[in-house]
């Protein structure tokens, strides 16, 4: 029963065109060691190194943003460097010759709105007004609450020559989860 259920996980994935699937907590050394393997799967593949840097660069971004900013979160107490380790969903993969990037977390609640404002705003926008912002963002003050410049879902988007989706769906009244998909 066990390796059914597993293999059928397995044929969902398959299905749905995810190359790489990863749950769990996130830290630098996970994005390195799945990084490896993308870039090892791309040139098994001989992508374009243009389309699988820009690829891998979608990812680190992504992955950074878990790491980062998840609202769901175990506090490691290692002396004076305390870190956290932050949990998170990805997926890579390839459907109809475009490969996308997935990540997903929960996120406070009270971040929603300000997030699908500024990632509708980011969606509307060509590839000019990206550039534009990108410059002016990276100018101005780090934003109120970002661990960066500010200038992730922005990067995302300029990469993102297929575009990008995002959503929320509410968790209880102090979370909502949080998913946004980039397609290069």
């Amino acid at each position: 029963m066990l390796a059914q259920e597993m293999y059928k996980f397995r044929d969902d994935l398959a299905a749905k065109g995810i190359i790489f699937c990863y749950s769990g907590y996130m830290t630098e050394e996970i994005l390195t060691g799945i990084g490896g393997a993308l870039k090892s799967k791309l040139a098994l593949e001989q992508e374009e190194k243009t389309r699988a840097r820009t690829l891998f660069a979608v990812f680190v971004e992504q992955v950074q943003n878990v790491v980062r900013y998840s609202a769901e979160r175990e506090a490691m107490d290692e002396g004076q460097d305390a870190k956290e380790l932050r949990y998170g969903v990805l997926t890579v993969g390839k459907k109809d010759n475009k490969y996308f990037v997935s990540c997903s977390n929960l996120i406070a609640q009270n971040d929603v709105e300000r997030l699908n404002k500024n990632l509708g705003n980011i969606q509307s926008m060509d590839a000019q007004d990206l550039k534009t912002l990108y410059k002016k963002t990276l100018k101005g003050d780090t934003p109120e609450g970002s661990k960066g410049a500010g200038v992730g879902f922005i990067d995302i988007a300029r990469k993102a020559s297929h575009g990008f989706e995002f959503d929320f769906a509410p968790v209880d009244k102090d979370h909502s989860y949080f998913c946004l998909k980039a397609y290069v």
